[in-house]
């Protein structure tokens, strides 16, 4: 009886070896994970220009085509000309960005895998205002709504460092005059006529209020 047995147990013995060899072989089947997209981060930086706050250290995540995401080789770039001509930061090939000169750009990182897919984060590069920006013109100022007509406003601080590019700009009555950078202009909407007023705002500081009239309707 035992005889017998034998070429079952080699037969079984056989199979459980081509079962193995045929899952080996299989696994070159299967479709290694590829870069789809590059996420870039943290989101929206601010730094200043100056001794503190001056840099900020980038990353990039991976994301692949089944879903996972992970860190990623990349190389770095960074745009955007400052107020006084110059580049508004540096970066390292680490992801390091040290403030150079105020104004906006952004920072990219292209993959080394796939250098065709790229990843970007806008950034701002400010003055760390120590007091409320100053306003020019100081106002009052008339907008013609029936040529609707604008104003260009600039603002500054500790003692007169421009601040324009960086500010944010407020109108209290969208209905009347909307900004679009640093230019206000009026709506040229019937019935848009009155006062109001506007504001710059940088570092957690406000300017003083400027106000504006928008008449022609």
């Amino acid at each position: 009886m035992p005889s017998r047995k034998l070429p079952f147990r080699l037969t079984g013995a056989f199979a459980a070896l081509m079962g193995l060899a045929l899952l080996a072989s299989c696994r070159g089947f299967f479709v290694k994970p590829t870069l789809t997209s590059l996420a870039v981060g943290p989101l929206t930086p601010i730094i200043y220009v100056g001794a503190t706050n001056n840099t900020v250290q980038m990353f990039a995540v991976g994301v692949f085509s089944d879903g996972s995401n992970s860190s990623t080789p990349v190389t770095w770039g960074i745009t955007g000309t400052g107020t006084s001509g110059q580049p508004i930061a540096t970066i390292t090939t680490g992801g390091l960005v040290t403030a150079q000169s105020v104004g906006t750009g952004s920072v990219t990182a292209g993959s080394n895998i796939l250098p065709s897919i790229t990843g970007n984060q806008p950034l701002t590069v400010s003055v760390a205002c120590t007091s409320a920006p100053l306003v020019s013109p100081t106002g009052p100022v008339t907008l013609t709504n029936n040529g609707q007509s604008s104003q260009t406003f600039t603002a500054s601080c500790n003692g007169g460092q421009d601040i324009t590019a960086v500010a944010t700009w407020f109108s209290s009555n969208t209905n009347f005059a909307t900004f679009s950078g640093n230019v206000l202009s009026a709506t040229a909407t019937t019935g848009a006529d009155g006062n109001f007023y506007i504001t710059a705002s940088a570092n957690g500081f406000t300017s003083n209020q400027i106000q504006v009239t928008t008449s022609g309707y």
